[in-house]
């Protein structure tokens, strides 16, 4: 066993942290919530595992770890892993990409389905007691746009595939998607405004970075269709979120389907709440019941390779910010 201490930071009060002790055979860990925590430990210290820990904490540990060559992210997203000294040093950084993809595709086609036959009109008129039928929407050869079409995005494809949709994607290098089987077309980032009016529904799964923040705008809500469906899976910040309130209100778009916000948790008296065409999900679409054992599981398999001197897996370009 490695004597050089792994670093696991916490929020306060978060010890729900599956296989500590399998991680303890594999490592000398050392589990804490604050800078006090590690200032020992950290000067020997070559491994960070953010599990839950704020920026600030990740940060102040990171200043004092002279020694640190990886640091892991429990998260996909990096908003909580990204600072100036990181991105300018050698550390190499990782995140739990991929990990959460299939629960995230399962939600995106439940959001799909949910609008296509109008489960919320179902609720209503079975809570009033109400027998009325109405007309539903067939999902088959309606077609999909995947803004962000990374590892969630293809899982979404691969799940909109199965019910004979046609899907688009967008990612920043679309070369690297040519030849995929999932999308019958893939756009360069410049492309949005070319891709939008194409799609009944758009599925939003983009990290949060300098260059997508406020991607979604009202330029875009103004380019899609009147019966579009948009999906956020991704971030908040990447869709302008007044806009889309605009955009709802107004009925530009049909519907949204929302798991991330600007502010979470979404304020109370937030208009999301109360409009009859927004799905609001806080945050968990990919909260299963192992989703943090799968999480650890990915960590442990990750430094098992850091061990034997392997290549690890998600190396985060830490200039684009993911």
């Amino acid at each position: 066993m490695n004597d050089n201490p792994l670093l696991v930071l916490t929020a306060p009060g978060d010890r729900n942290i599956p296989f500590l002790a399998e991680l303890r055979q594999r490592a000398t860990i050392m589990v804490g919530d604050s800078a006090q925590d590690f200032a020992q430990a950290a000067a020997n210290a070559d491994i960070i595992f953010n599990w839950s820990a704020s920026l600030a904490l990740l940060r102040d540990v990171f200043l004092i770890s002279r020694s640190l060559r990886w640091i892991h992210s429990r998260s996909a997203g990096l908003e909580q892993s990204l600072f100036p000294e990181l991105i300018e040093s050698e550390v190499i950084l990782t995140n739990g990409g991929g990990v959460f993809s299939p629960s995230l595709g399962e939600f995106a086609l439940g959001a799909i389905l949910y609008f296509a036959k109008d489960f919320r009109r179902m609720i209503r008129n079975q809570m009033a007691g109400v027998w009325q039928q109405f007309d539903i929407t067939m999902i088959l050869g309606k077609t999909l746009g995947i803004v962000g079409y990374g590892s969630i995005g293809r899982a979404v494809a691969a799940r909109a595939r199965a019910l004979d949709m046609k899907v688009l994607g967008l990612r920043r290098n679309a070369r690297q998607s040519k030849q995929d089987s999932l999308v019958d077309h893939v756009y360069e980032p410049g492309q949005l405004l070319e891709m939008l009016p194409r799609c009944d529904y758009v599925v939003v799964t983009l990290p949060l970075t300098a260059r997508t923040r406020g991607l979604i705008a009202e330029p875009e809500f103004a380019a899609m269709k009147k019966n579009a469906v948009l999906i956020n899976i991704g971030r908040g910040p990447t869709i302008d979120e007044r806009a889309m309130v605009k955009a709802l209100s107004e009925n530009t778009i049909k519907g949204a389907a929302l798991d991330v916000f600007d502010q979470e948790p979404l304020p109370q008296g937030h208009p999301f709440y109360s409009m009859e065409n927004v799905l609001l999900s806080p945050h968990c679409a990919d909260h299963t019941p192992d989703w943090l054992d799968d999480a650890m599981r990915f960590f442990l398999c990750q430094l098992e390779r850091f061990k034997r001197g392997d290549s690890l897996l998600n190396v985060v370009d830490k200039q684009m910010g993911y």
